[in-house]
């Protein structure tokens, strides 16, 4: 399974954060400088998606629906199952973080890249990830206040920021489409450093506050073991029951590829700032989980892609629940050549 080289500059990152954390003035500007990037990655989002895509989507109101329930209500509560397992495999802190990550809405550029690999519906792909991040906006702090409770620094004012810093973005991006969209498609490949610069950008910014809160010595690497094995787990229960369950559910093929891509998935971009919002300098250990997961179910999720463009049914648009609507194939074979896969 191949590593992602974003992953080595993630803990490079971290690395840095560790021996030489931001500290006094060079702390608040780097947190004010992470606050302007995350803004600015959600406004190349909302310049990104077009209008047109995301209205002709909402027909599609079965599928979205089924993956904002495996999003923010089978996640959560796998999440809360998990409880059990402290103190013996995790120490609170860290359970809180994996809760944390069982809250945070689902990913767009890689639902899009694997669902397009694997041959799938990758409108509903870029549909189901935008709505899962939008909703995720409102949703992910409210979830947070329910089941974190005091762990989270939740309260009216939270929600202000994490929409004025997500949402007002994205909806000015909408807006501005219509004259910077072009532009924003012609440099794709460049605007995507702005993706990751600012989210290296972040991380530096909560790992340099845990070190400056000495909240590390917290940590043994025999819990980051058992962190790691208790993901794995999660993971491989969300992929199952996001497949098998589609299929229960009567999707086709190239609907249940993109249910289990969107609906399996977190999202490292959105998680982030949500996280420094909520939990303040205690966001470190909150985000270490998510990290680890993001990498997680890159490595499994292009393995599961790369098999599923090789399967038969990928040539006939067929499978055991039944053939994909000529139309619905068509429209993903389109789609997919005007927006390529994209990395995230």
């Amino acid at each position: 399974m191949p590593i992602d080289p974003y992953i080595l500059l993630l803990l490079g990152t971290v690395g840095i954060a560790a021996l030489l954390p931001a500290r006094g003035t060079a702390a608040d500007v780097a947190s004010g400088a992470s606050t302007a990037a995350i803004a600015f990655l959600f406004f190349l989002y909302g310049a990104r998606l077009s209008t047109r895509e995301a209205l002709d989507g909402l027909r599609h109101w079965r599928l979205h629906v089924t993956v904002l329930a495996c999003t923010f209500v089978v996640f959560p509560l796998l999440g809360l199952a998990a409880r059990g397992l402290v103190p013996v495999i995790l120490t609170d802190p860290l359970y809180q973080g994996l809760l944390f990550l069982t809250l945070v809405p689902s990913t767009i550029q890689s639902s899009i890249a694997f669902t397009s690999m694997a041959r799938g519906n990758v409108p509903a792909a870029i549909c189901a990830g935008s709505f899962s991040s939008l909703v995720g906006i409102v949703v992910t702090p409210l979830l947070a206040a329910a089941v974190l409770g005091g762990s989270a620094g939740f309260s009216a004012d939270s929600v202000v920021k994490i929409v004025l810093q997500l949402l007002a973005p994205f909806v000015a991006g909408q807006l501005l489409r219509r004259w910077i969209g072009g532009f924003v498609a012609r440099h794709r490949k460049v605007l995507g450093l702005v993706d990751r610069g600012s989210i290296l950008l972040v991380v530096y910014t909560a790992f340099s506050a845990g070190m400056v809160q000495g909240i590390w010595h917290q940590v043994r690497p025999v819990r980051l073991a058992g962190l790691l094995a208790v993901e794995a787990v999660l993971l491989a229960v969300m992929l199952a029951l996001t497949w098998y369950g589609a299929r229960a559910l009567r999707f086709g093929r190239a609907d249940r590829i993109a249910i289990q891509f969107a609906g399996s998935k977190k999202s490292l971009a959105a998680g982030l700032p949500m996280a420094s919002v909520l939990f303040g300098a205690h966001a470190s250990l909150a985000v270490l989980p998510l990290m680890l997961f993001h990498q997680m179910q890159l490595m499994v999720c292009a393995v599961i892609a790369k098999r599923r463009s090789l399967d038969p049914e990928a040539e006939d648009g067929s499978d055991a629940t039944g053939p994909v609507s000529a139309r619905e194939s068509a429209a993903a074979t389109r789609t997919a050549v005007g927006t390529g896969p994209r990395r995230g």
